[in-house]
């Protein structure tokens, strides 16, 4: 009878140690917090302190106020700026939980940016031109970081506990709480963009867009196209291959096709039919690096995105093309081979069937459940297949708070799940309560 009594004392032991263990958390973190508003004080005294000594030196001296440009002079010069939102974002990801750490995660995620009128007195101005970009940089502020606690080392839900340096993370708890994401632009409508493949929450504030530019962003593209078997030399690339290359409107890269198909182009005369030298081409462009349309009538290969048509003796050609290669930069090795293995999603047949249920936001169906951004029922299991796999849990619920019930949105669906051994299993799909 004294045995199970003892296994219930070691229960309620280890319960209790792990309350403690929380505590002892949460102290380190209040006394982190009372550290941080200490400093903050104190700077505030010193900068009154100086005020008052410069005035009690001579009472009857006014301290000069500096214009607006020469504030925002020295605020620049001493990296300090007044960030101001040009817009923000209106997602189908309604709180953290459940949102995607990465925006490749979920490709089927979707999201409007409308710039503000605030910003720009005509707001759809500074949008011309971006819809010849397929993907964008979105710079933004983790806005849902509560009291802007930092620490120099963190434990990425990738490693599963183990920590590693805040510089080496895309955490978003950092001393300045910025985010970068790269989203796929679907279109853009007059002061409004259209994105795909996000990782941002309804409300994230944005404060910048730059086109992404693979010739610029990617080391590998920029050590294809100056690479000394088919680039040109360091500072000798042709203005018009420069400006050609920036305005393409794909996401792909050309820099070292179109290299080595404008160094060919000089010679127009004495080619020889394409072959099986030009199949090979084709079928390495139609892995994502470039599409190349069909050969012209007189031989010469035709480059959609770029507009020209460049031409010059297969052998050549083939010889000045560059077959991908990993070795212009490197990763952290647990990026692709995390200790968090993907998660098999499983969904009952009672939340197929209330997922179904679903109709697109056009749709003329009376009395369905309505998404905003999905498209149809099928897109979004595809995106929660997307989530859930990638396993959304923090390393504290993951390791403490096992077997329970984890709830996230998407769109307009309320989504309750569970996490076994390996997988994840959707129970229920209900309609979210606006």
């Amino acid at each position: 009878m004294s045995q199970p009594s003892c296994r219930g004392c070691g229960d309620h032991v280890k319960r209790l140690q792990q309350q403690i263990s929380v505590m002892r958390k949460e102290l380190k973190n209040l006394r982190q917090r009372t550290d941080g508003s200490i400093r903050s004080h104190r700077k505030h005294m010193t900068t009154l302190q100086s005020v008052l000594a410069t005035i009690s030196q001579d009472p009857h001296t006014k301290v000069s106020e500096p214009n607006a440009d020469q504030k925002l002079e020295v605020t620049l010069e001493k990296g300090c700026i007044n960030t101001v939102p040009i817009g923000y974002i209106n997602s189908c990801f309604a709180a953290k939980n459940g949102t995607p750490r990465q925006p490749t995660v979920c490709g089927p995620s979707r999201a409007t940016l409308q710039i503000q009128q605030t910003v720009f007195s005509n707001p759809d101005h500074p949008l011309i031109g971006l819809d010849q970009y397929s993907h964008v940089w979105i710079i933004f502020l983790f806005h849902k970081n509560g009291h802007l606690s930092y620490k120099a080392k963190v434990k990425p839900p990738r490693l599963n506990g183990q920590r590693v340096g805040v510089y080496s993370t895309r955490s978003p708890h950092r001393p300045n709480a910025l985010g970068l994401t790269l989203a796929k632009l679907e279109r853009v409508v007059g002061d409004t963009l259209h994105l795909s493949g996000v990782d941002m929450i309804m409300g994230t504030p944005v404060l910048d867009i730059k086109p992404y530019i693979p010739d610029y962003d990617c080391p590998h593209a920029r050590a294809t196209a100056g690479s000394e078997e088919g680039g040109w030399p360091s500072g000798e690339e042709p203005e018009d291959a420069r400006e050609s290359q920036a305005a393409s409107p794909s996401g792909h890269n050309t820099a070292g096709a179109s290299s080595a198909l404008r160094q060919a182009s000089s010679k127009e005369d004495g080619f020889s039919p394409l072959g099986a030298v030009l199949s090979d081409v084709r079928d390495y462009l139609q892995q994502g690096e470039l599409a190349l349309s069909r050969p012209a009538e007189d031989g010469a290969v035709e480059a959609e995105h770029s507009g020209m048509v460049l031409t010059g003796p297969p052998g050549e050609l083939a010889g000045r093309l560059h077959y991908g290669e990993e070795s212009y930069s490197t990763i952290a090795s647990w990026i692709r081979q995390p200790p968090v293995s993907t998660l098999e999603v499983r969904f009952t047949q009672h939340a197929e069937r209330e997922l179904k249920e679903f109709v697109a936001s056009d749709s003329t169906v009376i009395g369905k459940p309505r998404f905003r951004f999905l498209k149809n029922s099928d897109e979004a299991l595809a995106a929660i297949r997307a989530v859930l796999s990638a396993d959304p849990r923090s390393v504290y619920r993951r390791t403490r708070c096992q077997d329970r019930l984890f709830y996230f949105t998407m769109d307009t669906a309320d989504i309750t799940c569970w996490f076994g051994d390996g997988f994840a299993e959707v129970l229920r799909v209900q309609p979210l309560k606006l």
